[in-house]
C-alpha cells in the first residue's frame, strides 16, 4: 500500500509539474505571438502612414506632353517656291483631362523642346521667338511667356571635319544632321489654387522654321524636405518610419499611462480608500453621542439630588 501510494503521489506530481510547464509554454507563445502581431501592426503602420504621405507632399517629378504644330497653308496662287506655310506654326497641348496638374505651392520648370534639321533654310532664319500661354479650365489666361532661340552655329571647317570623323554613323542613320533646341518658357512657375492650369498654347513666331517634332517638358523644382525624399528615398524611407514608430509607440505608452497609471485608482481600490475614513467617522460619532449622554445623565442626577 505504502508503495501504491507513492507512485500514486508521484503520478499526480508529474501531472501537475506537467500541466503547469504547458500552461506556462502556452502563456509564453501567446505573449510571444501577441509581441509579433503588435510589432507587425506598429511596422505596418508606420511604412502606410510614409507611404502615404510621400505621395501627399512629394510632386510628380515630370510631366512630358507632345506638341502637334500645326499651320495655314498658302493658297495656290500665293505659294511661294521655297514655303507652303502662311501662318506662325501653333498648337493647342491639353496638359490633363482633370481639373489640375500641378501641386499648389510647388514651383516649376516649362520647356519647350524642338527637333529641327541644320538645314539652311533654319540657319538663314536666324533668331525667332516660342511663345507659350497657360490657360485654366474656364479658359482664363493665366500666364504668358515668349523666349527667344536658334540654332548653334558651327563654322565650315568644323563641319567639314564633323562630317568626316562621323561620316560612318552618318551613313548608317546611326546620327542625323539635326539640333534640339530647348527653350524654357517659364523658370518659376507656381500653380494658383484658383486657377489651376489645364491646357497650354504654343506659338513659334515664324513662317521658315523647319520642325521635326517638338514637345513640352514640365519639371518640377524640388527643395528642402522634398528634393530629400525624392533623390534619397531609401535613408528617408528608413529615417520616416523609424520616426513614425517612435510617435506611434509614444502615442501607446501615453495611452495606457493614462489609463492604467499610478494616478488611476479602479473601484475596488476606491471602495477600498474609503472604507476606513468612513468607519472612522462612525467611531467618532459613537464617542460624542457616547460623552453627551454621560453629561446628560450627571445634570440629570445633579439636578435629583439638588
Amino acid at each position: 500500500m505504502l508503495g501504491f501510494s507513492f507512485l500514486i503521489r508521484r503520478y499526480e506530481a508529474l501531472k501537475k509539474r506537467t500541466v503547469d510547464t504547458t500552461n506556462n509554454t502556452l502563456e509564453t507563445a501567446l505573449r510571444f505571438s501577441l509581441l509579433l502581431l503588435s510589432v507587425f501592426t506598429v511596422v505596418w503602420l508606420s511604412v502606410f502612414l510614409y507611404v502615404a504621405f510621400y505621395y501627399t507632399y512629394v510632386p510628380n517629378i515630370e510631366h512630358i506632353k507632345p506638341v502637334n504644330l500645326a499651320f495655314q497653308a498658302c493658297e495656290a496662287e500665293k505659294k511661294e517656291v521655297n514655303s507652303a506655310v502662311c501662318s506662325f506654326p501653333k498648337a493647342h497641348v491639353l496638359l490633363t483631362k482633370s481639373n489640375s496638374l500641378l501641386m499648389v505651392g510647388q514651383p516649376y520648370k516649362i520647356t519647350v523642346f524642338l527637333e529641327v534639321p541644320e538645314s539652311d533654310e533654319n540657319r538663314s532664319v536666324g533668331m525667332f521667338l516660342v511663345c507659350g500661354e497657360l490657360y485654366s479650365q474656364k479658359g482664363v489666361t493665366v500666364a504668358h511667356s515668349c523666349r527667344s532661340t536658334m540654332l548653334r552655329y558651327r563654322s565650315p571647317l568644323l563641319k567639314a571635319l564633323r562630317m568626316l570623323a562621323l561620316s560612318g554613323f552618318y551613313i548608317f542613320n546611326i546620327l542625323e544632321e539635326k539640333q534640339t533646341l530647348e527653350v524654357e518658357l517659364f523658370s518659376n512657375f507656381e500653380e494658383d489654387q484658383n486657377y489651376p492650369i489645364t491646357d497650354m498654347h504654343v506659338e513659334i513666331r515664324t513662317e521658315r522654321i523647319q520642325v521635326y517634332s517638338s514637345k513640352v517638358r514640365i519639371d518640377a523644382h524640388l527643395t528642402g524636405l522634398r528634393y530629400l525624399m525624392f533623390h534619397w528615398p531609401m535613408t528617408s524611407t528608413i529615417l520616416g518610419v523609424v520616426f513614425n514608430m517612435i510617435v506611434i509607440l509614444f502615442i501607446i505608452m501615453l495611452s495606457w499611462w493614462h489609463l492604467y497609471g499610478p494616478y488611476n485608482i479602479t473601484e475596488e481600490e476606491t471602495e477600498g480608500l474609503c472604507k476606513p475614513r468612513f468607519l472612522n467617522l462612525q467611531e467618532e460619532f459613537e464617542e460624542e453621542e457616547g460623552e453627551e449622554r454621560k453629561y446628560f445623565l450627571e445634570r440629570k442626577a445633579s439636578s435629583s439630588e439638588a
